[in-house]
């Protein structure tokens, strides 16, 4: 069975783990606790050198340990239903903007979060070396998640979803962006009604409470 190392209160596994609720895909949920810094710690090093989760390891003991890799990996052994897209032009819109959701989106909060709190004071970056904070960079990143959220709420004025009419791995990505942005007292302005349209739909899913 597949082994899924987790953090349930934390942003980034939880994509890896809407898409394996969306897949309906049996797995060994293993939380790691970060707050006391488990994924630091010897044990966890050894299965991920990284100390980052989501970490998943297959059946035949190998490692995946990058969102779109993990959702890569699942969508070819597990095809239905597609959250990758149906053909090879979607399945590359859905990546450029899971992309643009990662860059422009998740790294901003990222960098507002771990540049401020004082819970991640010498952890401004993720994985097993400290970096001190840089709190000029937190004015950087409100900026930048006000222009996503500007550019996010465009693209959704074309339709249902990220891309086109189909729930996608761009969705997920979206949506946990979306919600992490409360982590810094930030939120999509109310003129970007697509955005907060999709967001209702998109959070009345099985998946997103998972």
């Amino acid at each position: 069975m597949l082994k899924f190392y987790d953090c349930s209160t934390a942003p980034s596994p939880r994509r890896a783990r809407i898409f394996l609720a969306e897949k309906g895909i049996e797995h060994e949920n293993i939380q790691i606790d970060l707050m006391t810094g488990e994924q630091l710690g010897d044990a966890f090093k050894a299965i991920n050198p990284r100390c980052a989760v989501p970490t998943l390891v297959t059946e035949t003991g190998d490692v995946i340990s990058e969102n779109v890799a993990i959702a890569s990996y699942l969508e070819d052994i597990f095809p239905e239903p597609p959250l990758l897209g149906r053909s090879p032009l979607e399945r590359a819109q859905i990546l450029e903007w899971n992309w643009r959701i990662e860059f422009e989106g998740l790294s901003a909060i990222a960098e507002i979060l771990r540049n401020t709190s004082k819970h991640m004071k010498n952890r401004a970056m993720t994985g097993p070396r400290n970096v001190a904070q840089l709190p000029e960079l937190a004015k950087r990143g409100r900026l930048r998640l006000g222009y996503f959220f500007e550019d996010l709420n465009s693209q959704l004025e074309r339709g249902r979803f990220v891309v086109g009419d189909q729930y996608s791995f761009a969705d997920i990505s979206a949506l946990v962006a979306v919600d992490f942005s409360a982590w810094v007292k930030a939120r999509p302005d109310e003129k970007f009604t697509a955005l907060h349209d999709w967001h209702g739909r998109v959070s009345e899913r099985p998946s997103s409470s998972a």
